[in-house]
């Protein structure tokens, strides 16, 4: 039997303890760490989930990895490329690769009687992946892409609707400069859908289309496109995935043909994902901090348990127990109040999680956040990591104030009132 163990389970379960001091103070304690674990809980769950939500929201609008012209340049006027490719059937069975889809872009204007609005047209095909906007959706139907007739319908945000006071089945009149042309084009068009992402930057710039309109609007011919945009499962694998196909289209390169370029949604848009990389550097302020003062609540605690405990550690230490002995008594009761403060901290913080989740109780701003409520991805990995590092992190702080045991004198400790 674990004579220090079972010592640190009599002084834990004592009922006389209750009414020492340091009971009080045992309990202050607990409750620091109990609020600095739901802290903990809280912080990486919103941050991991905000992190997620507006990640999975831009990738939304232009997918994990674009193959385009490489002169293209980041302008939404795009040079065009074939459609049909050899390099496709290769893409399509790289591991990891969900879909593969093509697309085309055409800067516009939208005018009604009262209001005037600059767009960029995306031009989607028979192939495009409706799930984002499906989930997305205000009012209205996905519309049907055919090869051989165009569609007239399209999608608009919710804030873009807002502004030019239109509604599914109202028509739209747009305008398109497309050199060597003069003077501007003009389509109309009828609102089929209407979407809102809460992502301003996006909701008030882009439209759903089909591409039959843009290739017609810039003299294309019927298999050429902007490029192709194409979906995997894994976002931590989006490196691996864009030198696997980057490598694909260096073996298809043909001097003849136009020079192809992989761009990933992390270059695309790098403000933004540069942006949700700095909040991971909160998260371990917030860890840090959160620690040292559950460590720090522990080490006062010890402190004073020892002073009330320092007659016990007299006998134990002239009956012949050796001083790291009577420091493992300590602190297996120390680590035995931090795993009952964790039990108390991961119900309250999971049940807070959870709240959150399916009530959407606390809200945001979306004009500043990009989302209606506060989002939270807690994972099971994550839970063992907090807890883990709390617990060691503590524990080893306890180290240095369980020394002072060893000063304590038997002679002089039996006879401490």
């Amino acid at each position: 039997m674990n004579i220090n163990l079972y010592i640190a389970r009599r002084i834990f379960s004592a009922k006389e303890n209750r009414k020492n001091l340091s009971h009080r103070i045992v309990n202050i304690a607990l409750l620091g760490i109990v609020l600095g674990l739901v802290v903990l809980i809280l912080s990486v769950a919103i941050v991991t989930g905000y992190k997620s939500e507006v990640g999975r929201k831009v990738i939304g609008f232009g997918s994990h990895l674009q193959i385009v012209n490489l002169d293209s340049n980041q302008s939404f006027e795009t040079g065009p490329v074939s459609q049909d490719q050899p390099f496709l059937s290769e893409i399509k069975n790289v591991d990891g690769v969900r879909h593969v889809q093509i697309f085309a872009t055409k800067p516009g204007i939208i005018r009604t009687s009262d209001e005037i609005q600059g767009v960029v047209l995306k031009g989607i095909g028979p192939d495009f992946d409706w799930s984002f906007f499906k989930e997305n959706k205000v009012a209205g139907e996905p519309f049907k892409v055919q090869d051989t007739v165009r569609s007239n319908k399209v999608w608009i945000s919710q804030q873009m609707a807002g502004l030019l006071n239109v509604k599914v089945g109202d028509n739209l009149t747009m305008f398109f400069v497309s050199p060597p042309d003069v003077v501007p084009r003009q389509r109309k068009f009828e609102l089929a859908g209407i979407y809102k992402t809460s992502l301003e930057e996006f909701d008030r710039m882009f439209v759903l289309v089909d591409i039959n309109h843009i290739r017609r609007l810039n003299n294309w011919k019927n298999d050429e496109v902007s490029g192709f945009e194409i979906l995997v499962n894994d976002f931590s694998q989006l490196e691996k995935q864009e030198r696997e196909i980057h490598n694909i289209l260096l073996r298809h390169t043909n001097p003849e043909s136009p020079v192809l370029q992989v761009v990933s949604i992390k270059e695309k848009y790098r403000q933004i994902f540069d942006w949700l990389g700095l909040l991971d550097m909160n998260v371990w302020v917030i860890l840090t901090l959160m620690v040292l003062v559950a460590g720090f609540n522990m080490v006062s605690s010890l402190l004073v348990i020892i002073l009330e405990r320092t007659q016990m550690i007299g006998i134990l230490k002239a009956m012949g127990a050796r001083n790291w002995s009577i420091r493992k008594v300590f602190l297996y009761f120390s680590v035995m109040l931090i795993l009952k403060a964790l039990v108390l901290g991961n119900i309250l913080g999971i049940g807070i999680c959870l709240i959150q989740k399916y009530t959407h109780v606390f809200k945001l701003d979306p004009t500043s956040y990009y989302l209606e409520y506060v989002p939270v991805n807690l994972t099971v990995l994550h839970l063992v990591l907090l807890n883990v590092g709390t617990v060691l992190v503590t524990t080893a702080m306890l180290l240095l104030p369980s020394y002072f045991i060893t000063k304590v004198s038997p002679e002089k400790s039996i006879r401490f009132e």
